[in-house]
């Protein structure tokens, strides 16, 4: 029986060569699934459409789907976390145990206040600015040394609220390009995993 569990279970604990962990920060529900918090989750989910398949529960909840960048290509787990952004932390902590995955191979894919919408950027560790889904993963990580690719949303305008700004969806005039937005940082992040931080930083930095 017990060496029936560990074929049922292969994966926990074990370190997984080549496996990377993108999750795409955001919260649940279909009354937040269009704001400008959860343009990671849409990227997320847009990779998730180039792979093919659909999102499954995982126990450590988050909804996840295991794929393959490519034919032949790296290994890599997308997550949605399934609890609110200021949570992140535990779900994402849980599925790095789970899969063996180490923080220099996780992915955050995220909004950004502090760049202009429609502007990807990338880097390994640094501060969180403010982002609380950031927040709570470093804290759950222990670390913050993993990857961010940053999606621009910009600063909320007059004196709108952050929180305010944050929790309403994209205008009409950034939905126009919207679309644009969400395949660069899907591409950022295959660009990452397969060539490395410094060409996905020169390709997007500069665009």
């Amino acid at each position: 029986m017990n060496f029936l569990r560990k074929l049922l279970k292969p994966k926990e604990g074990v370190k997984v060569a080549d496996t990377w962990l993108i999750v795409g920060l955001g919260n649940p529900g279909s009354e937040y699934e269009k704001t400008r918090h959860n343009i990671g989750q849409m990227v997320v989910d847009q990779l998730a459409r180039e792979i093919g398949g659909s999102f499954k529960r995982h126990k450590s909840r988050a909804q996840i789907l295991e794929g393959r960048l490519g034919i032949g290509g790296p290994r890599v787990i997308l997550a949605k976390p399934l609890t609110y952004m200021n949570t992140s932390g535990g779900p994402v902590a849980g599925l790095a145990q789970f899969y063996g995955i180490d923080p220099d191979h996780i992915i955050a894919v995220h909004d950004e206040l502090d760049i202009p919408f429609d502007t990807v950027k990338l880097k390994m560790g640094g501060g969180e600015g403010g982002h609380n889904g950031l927040r709570d993963m470093t804290k759950a990580l222990g670390t913050k040394d993993y990857y961010r690719v940053r999606a621009g949303i910009g600063r909320p305008p007059g004196r709108m609220q952050v929180s305010d700004f944050v929790l309403k969806p994209f205008s009409s005039t950034e939905s126009k390009e919207l679309p644009f937005l969400i395949s660069n940082a899907a591409e950022a992040v295959e660009v990452l995993i397969k060539q490395g931080l410094l060409d996905a930083q020169q390709k997007f930095h500069g665009a």
